[in-house]
């Protein structure tokens, strides 16, 4: 007998998985310890910068759906998507859709900035220095920020396309479509 069910397709692999739900663990263990327990928020900013090295060799190493060259599109591309996208019209993608594409980059690079200047903040160059704290504390909100419009655009490209995509970030799996 057989199904008229698309066939799963892994799309995900485990290293990206792993480094994707650490990394959001990660930011908001730093998040809810900044100012409060500073150990526990070094360690996770650290945490942070090891997992950034790793997503970035794993972006040349991974598989199709990881490589980040592979995930750039034009700016044209992504304004045109989202455009679509307001419209109901998302059309279909195994790996990321032009705008999570550019999600990723501006969370990669926002993630960046905030680690470094986190730690750039313990050493004795510059301790105390006043832009590097505003850096720190502007690029951390920015985290947050697209953090939560990364979330919420999940959830409406979940809704439009009737696929749940967080399980397929937990499984690896997505579903094909012909």
């Amino acid at each position: 007998m057989q199904s008229n069910a698309p066939a799963a397709v892994t799309v995900w692999d485990l290293p990206l998985r792993l480094i994707h739900w650490t990394l959001a663990v990660s930011v908001l263990v730093a998040w809810f310890t900044a100012n409060v327990f500073d150990a526990i928020h070094e360690l996770a900013g650290y945490a942070v910068i090891v997992l950034l090295v790793l997503r970035l060799m794993w972006g040349v190493a991974g598989n199709r759906y990881a490589r980040l060259l592979n995930s750039i599109r034009p700016p044209r591309a992504t304004l045109n998507y989202l455009r679509q996208m307001m419209r109901g019209e998302t059309g279909r993608y195994l790996g990321l859709n032009p705008a999570g594409a550019a999600m990723a980059a501006a969370l990669l690079l926002s993630l960046a900035v905030s680690s470094i200047s986190g730690w750039m903040q313990i050493t004795e160059r510059y301790f105390g220095n006043q832009w590097v704290e505003l850096v720190h504390t502007y690029s951390s909100n920015l985290v947050l920020g697209l953090a939560a419009i990364h979330v919420l655009g999940v959830l409406l490209v979940c809704a439009l396309q009737k696929e749940n995509l967080v399980r397929a970030m937990i499984t690896g799996k997505k579903q094909s479509r012909n």
